[in-house]
């Protein structure tokens, strides 16, 4: 897998397209070069970018979006979090999350093949943790054998897939072996980023286990390339269903013709689409996030639109660890000023989220 992770490799791949750097971007590359620390880094592979480069003019700017680095990420608004879902609350230890009754997830890694702009994890994905420990499994095992409610168990980071197989299977091994009926999902970016690393020895070896769920993260339909379709189709060969979650993001997909674009293509690929989710208030991503305001319009005009079996549920992880909530599209209660929206939270708490 090839990578881009400086400047001067992406501005020469882009000037020989004919596309040129914004300020923006050479903004963000100074502040980081000046000594900046705690902002997310830059990477992505060169079947990315050229993806992009490849695609019509609103595919490119869609891809490109969340490749290149913005100095926009160094504002962070009122309203944006470190850990804007909570997570570190729910974690009985480093690297694994409880929050929800019947699931839990694992960081396996804080590494991935590309940092998607809009990352919700930024304060971990591209860090000094590395790969999940034999050491940090053991408790993590420990605990599913105790928590008999868990059902499902989320393996995630940064990007599962850029593990090797063998430390992959061993930590789904691991996990199998003190609790076999458990379901195990596999989150990861790489039929879109890199869809060769969907081989057919990865996807025989997922196969070889049973309750293995693979889940991806496609934003637009411009990712769809016959080189995604055919890494989606080594595995649902090996019987593992796919299911994709994207990230409504300003600029990328926030409008109607992209949306079912998007959704009816995945149909097509045997591809689920599952969520929908609203920007997280994430540190550093207000430049990317729709109004809630503006995605509930959206998705209420996007139900119209398209089949059930296309339409994703549409929901918003409220902040502080208000779990996550599935948005009808309807009106929702807002406060006095309206800028914010009262939504309950799983506690039957009430949280705010701004409006606009």
């Amino acid at each position: 897998m090839a990578g881009i992770e400086n400047i001067t490799q992406l501005s020469n791949l882009l000037n020989a397209s004919g596309v040129s750097i914004d300020k923006h971007t050479n903004e963000w590359f100074m502040r980081v070069k000046k000594g900046s620390t705690d902002y997310l880094p830059f990477l992505t592979t060169e079947y990315y970018l050229q993806t992009a480069l490849q695609a019509d003019d609103a595919g490119c700017r869609a891809i490109l979006k969340q490749i290149i680095p913005d100095i926009r990420e160094f504002d962070t608004a009122e309203c944006e979090l470190k850990d804007p879902l909570g997570e570190e609350k729910f974690s009985p230890f480093p690297r694994f999350v409880h929050r929800y009754e019947d699931r839990a997830l694992i960081l396996v890694t804080d590494r991935c093949a590309m940092y998607c702009r809009h990352c919700f994890r930024r304060s971990f994905s591209g860090g000094i943790n590395g790969p999940l420990s034999d050491a940090e499994l053991t408790p993590m095992a420990g605990y599913l054998a105790e928590h008999r409610e868990i059902n499902e168990v989320l393996l995630t980071g940064g990007d599962p897939l850029t593990l090797s197989n063998e430390r992959l299977f061993k930590i789904i091994a691991r996990i199998k072996s003190v609790r076999p009926e458990l379901v195990v999902r596999v989150c990861s970016r790489m039929p879109v980023v890199n869809p060769d690393r969907i081989s057919r020895a990865l996807a025989d070896g997922l196969g070889s286990y049973e309750g293995i769920w693979f889940v991806t993260h496609f934003n637009h339909a411009a990712e769809l390339t016959e080189y995604s379709r055919a890494a989606v189709r080594r595995l649902l060969a090996a019987g593992i269903p796919v299911l994709n979650q994207s990230v409504l993001l300003k600029g990328v997909n926030d409008d109607l013709s992209s949306l079912k674009e998007l959704f009816q293509k995945l149909l097509r690929f045997g591809v689920k689409p599952y969520y929908l989710f609203q920007g997280d208030l994430a540190r550093g991503t207000s430049h990317l996030r729709v109004p809630l305001r503006r995605a509930l319009e959206l998705t209420s005009k996007l139900k119209y639109e398209i089949s059930g079996m296309a339409m994703p549920r549409f929901a918003v992880d409220l902040p502080g660890g208000g779990g996550k909530i599935t948005l009808p599209s309807q009106s929702h209660p807002v406060d006095d000023e309206g800028e914010f929206y009262i939504i309950k939270g799983l506690d039957n708490e009430e949280y705010r989220y701004p409006a606009n």
